[in-house]
């Protein structure tokens, strides 16, 4: 990336990522200990925004250093704004569902179910400031970087 504080940010949200992975899972967790043996669908999507957080920032912050030739540009900020849709849609999912079907299941379940809505919306600002960065350098990168290949003459005489 073109600016030097990208890096940073990366970091910093699979800290968080790993963050909301355990308290998500906890959060899941705790109601097999309950009544019912199943988790809401929007915790347990939550759980599975982590994994996929980690996944792309993997593929974003690992691919180019090693793999260049498998990394795209363009992929990177697709991936960029589709986290950016799921962490914005797991968070409101479970603000929205907190304290009313959700159970907090005890003083630490609500503890623990605020913390992870709270980090749930960090990392949607976080992976939302990433797509608009990838996305302006995106389009300052536009027909920069355009090959000239030496044009052979199909017909050596003329």
């Amino acid at each position: 990336m073109a600016f030097g504080f990208a890096p940073i940010v990366h970091i910093v949200a699979a800290v968080f990522s790993i963050i909301e992975l355990g308290l998500t899972a906890y959060w899941a967790s705790l109601y097999h200990w309950g009544y019912t043996n199943y988790s809401p669908s929007s915790v347990n999507f939550m759980v599975f925004n982590s994994v996929w957080s980690l996944l792309v920032l993997a593929y974003i912050g690992l691919v180019p250093l090693y793999m260049t030739s498998v990394f795209h540009r363009l992929a990177a900020l697709a991936l960029n704004v589709i986290t950016a849709i799921f962490w914005f849609a797991g968070a409101i999912a479970v603000a929205v569902g907190f304290g009313g079907p959700y159970d907090c299941r005890g003083n630490t379940g609500c503890q623990v179910a605020e913390a992870a809505i709270a980090f749930g919306f960090f990392l949607w600002a976080i992976f939302t400031f990433l797509a608009v960065v990838d996305a302006i350098e995106s389009l300052r990168r536009r027909g920069h970087h355009v090959e000239t290949k030496q044009q052979t003459n199909a017909y050596p005489g003329a």
